[in-house]
């Protein structure tokens, strides 16, 4: 290994200072089998914890740029399918009850017309009493 002395510049020398992509991998490799930390790279060769982190997502074997790997069961992929199946079904039959709710609201609209009849229940009527009369008289 070299030693600190060997690599000792000045700071516009370190500026200018460039490493093979060799001795990167090298490093790299040596940080994945856990022989140095990151911390020893940056003291011993007088370079920047940035630059060395660049070196790890470049040349490092365990890490995958840019790849995102999205893992779905078959049961989940399944069940998916089933709840947007059931959802279309809802929508579906809740369409059903729309139309057939229309269809009665306007059939009573008709039959008020036709026999001049108040069908739908109005919020301040008061039910009929036995004699026919709606609710209590005051005598």
């Amino acid at each position: 290994m070299a030693t600190r002395s060997r690599f000792k510049q000045s700071e516009t020398e370190r500026r200018r200072r460039t490493f093979s992509q060799d001795f990167k991998i090298q490093k790299v490799r040596e940080l994945e089998r856990k022989q140095c930390r990151i911390a020893d790279i940056c003291k011993e060769y007088e370079v920047s914890d940035v630059a060395v982190r660049r070196w790890v997502y470049k040349y490092s074997s365990k890490i995958k740029k840019g790849v995102k790997v999205v893992v779905e069961s078959e049961s989940d992929t399944k069940k998916l399918q089933e709840l947007r199946l059931q959802i279309a079904e809802l929508q579906r039959a809740l369409g059903e009850k729309e139309i057939q709710l229309q269809f009665k609201d306007k059939m009573i609209d008709i039959a008020e017309e036709m026999y001049g009849i108040d069908i739908k229940k109005k919020l301040g009527s008061k039910p009929l009493d036995g004699s026919g009369e709606t609710g209590s008289s005051s005598k």
